[in-house]
């Protein structure tokens, strides 16, 4: 195979790095015609090789279902989504790596619901971002940030409906009244423009350039306590924004390393600051390394890198020569960010403004489609300019879940445009919480449901909440995500009509339970089987045959384990750098046809919670799930079976 062909073949064509597109078909009729950026009339290209001049091609016309915007955790969980809703879709992203904060050049934690009160227990999420973080515990053991880029490239790429274009912002729209028509973008690795139509947007990117171009809604800074009644705002509205981070890495390099600050490190001093702005580890970053901004942040951004930059020496100065701490003598750094990680900008307005005592109340929204549960963790203004207050007020601490609803994932006055992330529909003490990268997540994923929804029935986002907001619930349920109080009552389920669920042994739970609609354990009340050993089969039988060609099984990863990369591993009651040794491994799927078991189908090294099996279509009166292996323990646990006369194709 000829290496540009392996190229087309493994990089699904020409979108998928912007590599491909040369630029040098110097017979090409010029395109730049209606370009905003790419204007070559004055490039002449000179090709050596055979003397031929010409006008390089730089302006590409391209049409999708649906454009996503962003390659942060929310982002690429939406592309995923929709492509496996059918959409035809598009991932765009302005880095050279997918992940965000997330992603090697910054090296955010994928933090969500890490700990609730009052025993500091996890409620991990699950559905797409918990099949990334497994992906990684499989590819990735090593934990390394710069293959874990190469794990979300590959997690994207995989998904036959789904395109990716790096190194590309949007950087304007083509609007047809309320709608966006196209997205105008920039490649700068190829010097490309491109206008992208699409019938949805999902705008993901955190910043928001393309919304903010269509000319969506947005507030930035603090809302007055008063607005929404919330206890932590300011009494005044104000400008202040959270801000961005730089991370290090400290490597103990096994004998005395010296540290020479460079020429811009800024000095530094913890003396005087507040008590709860600490040094507790040589070998990570320091998230209070921060510098935040009460006027234009994204205006401000280079001059925020620059002190971040002067800031993040002058703390590592501090710690080795200070003589402030002991056993920094053999520590060096190994990694330095150049990027920072953001945190707040524009929040994009929707029909619905998320806010504190939606959070703190537990209010319960019909249109529910992400969960969250972070602290309200607000930094505070100023950051390291503001010692004096400390890094984070962490306000209040939850005991349970709050739910995220739809209302507040789509433009209240652009009609295709969705977002997910740090810039949905909310205020800025809401922000504090909802911001981390798994909560994100979830969000991303139902925003990418339901653009593909509204391409299926010719309909904007506030049609799906009006019309089908039931229909995007059960299809986040049936992939794995998980709404608070909100169980799976799928109407299409053929095991909510059978006679009989029978296990080989109970330890815990009762195998009924795998047909009550909910998929863990929630609230102190149990909802799943386990077995007392292995091999454990679950029978389910019906009165009369049905037709069959679907069946989704949803084993257990342990939900109150957090299971992404972090620096260190000490709370090994709550954090593992391991596969879930609950994960099931081994299994099969009998039908009973005639009187005769007939084998469905097998996996011998399964790798997520979620197992679907798709088959020919039967005709049964009882199905069997034989359960072989785990990835360590010596029993099975199951939460949910569902089985459908259609094959589910997402």
């Amino acid at each position: 195979m000829k290496r540009r062909d392996f190229l087309k073949s493994g990089a699904k064509g020409s979108l998928a790095s912007g590599l491909l597109l040369t630029g040098t078909n110097l017979h090409a009729k010029d395109k730049t015609k209606g370009g905003l950026v790419s204007d070559r009339s004055k490039d002449n290209w000179q090709q050596l090789s055979n003397g031929e001049k010409g006008t390089p091609d730089r302006f590409k016309n391209e049409e999708y279902d649906v454009v996503v915007i962003g390659g942060g955790m929310a982002g690429i969980c939406a592309a995923v989504a929709s492509a496996r809703e059918g959409a035809h879709t598009l991932l765009v992203q302005d880095r050279s790596v997918l992940g965000g904060n997330a992603s090697s050049e910054i090296r955010v934690l994928v933090n969500g619901v890490n700990h609730l009160q009052p025993d500091w227990i996890p409620e991990r999420e699950t559905g797409i971002i918990e099949e990334i973080l497994l992906h990684n515990r499989f590819l990735n053991p090593q934990e390394s940030f710069s293959v874990w880029d190469h794990v979300l490239y590959d997690f994207v790429i995989r998904e036959p409906q789904l395109d990716l274009l790096l190194n590309t912002q949007a950087i304007n729209v083509e609007m047809k009244g309320n709608s966006i028509k196209k997205a105008v973008c920039w490649q700068t690795s190829t010097e490309t423009e491109y206008h992208i139509k699409a019938q949805q947007f999902i705008d993901c990117s955190g910043d928001g350039l393309l919304a903010a171009t269509a000319g969506a809604e947005y507030r930035t800074g603090r809302e007055a306590s008063a607005e929404f009644n919330e206890k932590y705002a300011p009494d005044v509205a104000d400008g202040w924004q959270m801000g961005a981070s730089l991370l290090i890495a400290g490597k103990d390099m096994g004998k005395p390393t010296p540290y020479t600050p460079p020429s811009f490190a800024l000095p530094f001093t913890l003396k005087g600051s507040h008590p709860k702005r600490k040094v507790r580890s040589f070998n990570e970053g320091y998230w209070w390394v921060e510098v935040g901004s009460q006027n234009d942040i994204i205006a401000d951004q280079n001059e925020i890198q620059e002190k971040l930059m002067g800031y993040v020496h002058g703390v590592w100065d501090y710690i080795k020569n200070s003589g402030e701490y002991e056993g920094t003598e053999n520590y060096a750094l190994e990694w330095i960010g150049s990027v920072p990680g953001k945190r707040e900008s524009r929040r994009f307005m929707g029909d619905h403004i998320l806010n504190e005592r939606d959070l703190v109340d537990h209010h319960h929204f019909n249109d529910a489609v992400a969960y969250g549960g972070w602290s309200l963790d607000e930094h505070n203004p100023g950051g390291i300019e503001n010692l004096e207050e400390p890094p984070s007020y962490f306000h209040y601490h939850f005991k349970k879940i709050y739910q995220i609803p739809f209302r507040s994932l789509y433009s209240k006055n652009i009609d295709n445009l969705l977002f997910s992330g740090r810039n949905i529909s909310q205020t800025h003490i809401a922000l504090s919480s909802t911001r981390v990268m798994a909560t994100c997540a979830l969000m991303g994923q139902a925003t990418g449901t339901a653009a593909a929804m509204c391409v299926q029935h010719k309909t904007n986002p506030r049609g799906i909440y009006k019309k089908h907001i039931k229909t995007l619930q059960e299809k986040l349920l049936i992939n794995d995500a998980f709404i608070p109080d909100h169980p799976s009552l799928d109407h299409n389920d053929k095991v909510r009509e059978a006679l009989q669920i029978t296990a080989s042994s109970t330890k815990s739970g009762d195998a009924s339970l795998l047909n009550d609609g909910w998929s863990r354990d929630f609230n102190g009340k149990e909802h799943h089987w386990a077995s007392t050993s292995l091999p454990a089969t679950v029978n389910i039988e019906w009165e009369k045959p049905v037709d069959l060609s679907s069946v989704i099984i949803k084993c257990d990863t342990n939900v109150k384990m957090n299971i992404m990369m972090r620096n260190n591993y000490n709370n090994k009651k709550i954090f593992t750098d391991k596969v879930p040794p609950e994960l099931l491994k081994s299994l099969s799927l009998q039908a009973n046809i005639k009187g005769q078991w007939v084998d469905l189908g097998s996996i011998d090294h399964n790798q997520t919670r979620r197992i679907k099996f798709n088959f020919e279509k039967i005709k049964t009166t009882s199905i069997r799930i034989v359960m072989k292996e785990t990835y360590g323990l010596k029993y099975a646990k199951l939460f949910e079976v569902k089985a459908f006369e259609e094959e589910v194709l997402s």
